[in-house]
């Protein structure tokens, strides 16, 4: 993985392209999200592309701005914050961190925030 690569997932991130995210994941990857409705004790799991896929339509489907900072790319993962904005003013911060192998997401966990 080098800076290039991110950017182009960072990218696809702020398009709301889910395709072009989705296709950063290995085909048996899983995604992790921790937020105020998926505490450490009950955490979304999301198991391989079509339920992370799914996923992805979901929350690109919808109207909301997505911006990437603070990218950090190694050979063996990827780390990145996304600030997000509601049409209403809600913002929501995610933290992910991801292990890579091959070029694609093997596993990912992402902590979400969301003002009140």
């Amino acid at each position: 993985m080098t800076t290039t690569d991110i950017t182009a997932l960072s990218k696809s991130i702020e398009a709301r392209d889910a395709e072009g995210v989705l296709a950063w994941y290995a085909d048996d990857a899983t995604l992790t999200v921790l937020d105020k409705d998926h505490p450490p004790a009950a955490p979304l799991v999301l198991s391989g592309i079509e339920a992370i896929g799914a996923y992805y339509r979901d929350v690109c489907g919808r109207n909301i701005q997505h911006e990437v900072r603070d990218s950090v790319a190694t050979p063996d993962g990827l780390a990145y914050t996304q600030h997000c904005r509601y049409p209403d003013g809600t913002a929501v911060v995610c933290a992910t961190v991801a292990a890579t192998a091959g070029g694609r997401i093997r596993h990912q966990t992402a902590i979400q925030v969301w003002d009140s």
